[in-house]
């Protein structure tokens, strides 16, 4: 198996980030088999879409949500990775979790 499971929604909340808001995200390596997808079919036209990071950034985007790593946007890079055996990803990573934690005291 490439990924830990395969998913076909967002179980994450809402995190209110647009494409560019990533940047400020610094990337990390993340293996493949801790990744769940959050679609289960790659379609083209989303794959081109302009706010695609085909076009857009670099890095996959990842979402820490209740210690899994959801796989938001980049299933093309991570199927690629797949393909040339590699195990890792490059991803910018969205921790909710942290998010969630420091809200709770407040």
């Amino acid at each position: 198996m490439i990924f830990k499971r395969v998913g076909s929604t967002r179980p994450y909340p809402e995190h209110g980030l647009e494409s560019r808001d990533w940047a400020a995200i610094a990337p990390v390596q993340v293996r493949l088999e801790d990744l769940v997808t959050t679609k289960a079919t790659l379609q083209l036209d989303t794959l081109l879409g302009e706010d695609s990071t085909f076009y857009g950034d670099l890095f996959a985007h990842v979402v820490q949500w209740k210690g899994d790593l959801y796989l938001e946007d980049g299933l093309h890079r991570a199927l690629r990775a797949a393909l040339q055996k590699r195990s890792v990803l490059h991803a910018r990573v969205l921790d909710l979790d942290s998010r969630s934690t420091a809200g709770e005291g407040e």
